[in-house]
Order: C-alpha cells, then sequence, then structure tokens
C-alpha cells in the first residue's frame, strides 16, 4: 500500500533535533545521485567533493543567509529545495531533491512554488536556477512553473540555465 499522507512546505530553522528533521539525508541523497548521473560514482558521503560533503554535515552553517524548504510526511523530510539569498536582485533556486518514494505527488512543484513566493515576499526581481541537461522531468517542471532557458552564468558544460521573474 501506497502512503499518501499530505505534504506539509515548511522553513527549515537548523533548529532540529535530529538530521531526520533536517536536510542533511536529502542532500546526501541528492549529491550522491548527481555522481552516478554525471558518470562519477562514489562509494558515500565521503567520496563526494568537500563542498557537498560539508552542505551534508552542517547544512545550517553552509546556507546561513540562504532560505532551506523542506517537504514533510509525517515528521519526515522528503524534500528539499535552497533558496539563496538575493544578490544583484536574484535569488537562486538550488538543491531541489523529493525522496524517490514521493515523486509523483507534486512535492517538487510545490517546493518550487513555496520559493517562488519567498523570492516574491522578499522583492528580487527573479528567480534563477541550473539544472543537469538529463533531468528532463525537472526541467519539464520549471517550464511549467515559468522558467525560460537563459545564457549560461556557469562554466559546466552539461547544465541548463534558467530564469524567471517574480
Amino acid at each position: 500500500m501506497t502512503d499518501r499522507r499530505e505534504v506539509a512546505i515548511v522553513r527549515w530553522t537548523g533548529q532540529a533535533p535530529s538530521a531526520r528533521d533536517g536536510p542533511a539525508e536529502l542532500l546526501a541523497a541528492y549529491h550522491l545521485q548527481t555522481q552516478v548521473e554525471k558518470g562519477e560514482a562514489v562509494a558515500g558521503v565521503d567520496g563526494l567533493p568537500d563542498r557537498y560533503r560539508v552542505e551534508i554535515a552542517d547544512p545550517q552553517a553552509v546556507f546561513v543567509d540562504d532560505v532551506v524548504l523542506l517537504a514533510l510526511s509525517g515528521g519526515a523530510a522528503v524534500g528539499c529545495l535552497v533558496v539563496t539569498a538575493s544578490v544583484d536582485g536574484r535569488s537562486e533556486i538550488k538543491r531541489l531533491w523529493t525522496d524517490p518514494a514521493f515523486r509523483g505527488r507534486g512535492v517538487a512543484f510545490s517546493l518550487v512554488s513555496a520559493a517562488l513566493a519567498h523570492a516574491a515576499e522578499s522583492g528580487v526581481s527573479a528567480v534563477r536556477l541550473s539544472v543537469w541537461k538529463w533531468r528532463t522531468g525537472a526541467i519539464a517542471l520549471y517550464e511549467r512553473l515559468g522558467f525560460t532557458v537563459t545564457e549560461s552564468w556557469d562554466e559546466r558544460d552539461r547544465l541548463v540555465c534558467m530564469e524567471r521573474a517574480v
């Protein structure tokens, strides 16, 4: 039987008593899967590049100026997304991840929608993101939410850069 509990989107304050309530496990899954998709699989978190390991080890410190949104189901974090602090009137969406067991339920849509609402409340003029070109489902989601492909700001050749006005 499939668990169909409601999913709530909340702003993570970093005050969670355990990783079960925070983004660490989700960030680990995101980074490990990304390495697999890039053809650079690693055996575990210890094999990830330093910049990713530190996100997993201490997301509160890494994202101190940003907003981390969590999708919660029954108290467990099942999705996450980071909205960066505004730079030059723009924020960036990063680290969108939904637990595979919760995909197809609108979790990612709800996270991105909440991120856009936060951006609007923060007064930014645009939100941008980059997504690996093989993540066609994510690209389609972003397009449904009004993002369009834009000139790249990232030197990695397999990224699609997108932006939308807020």
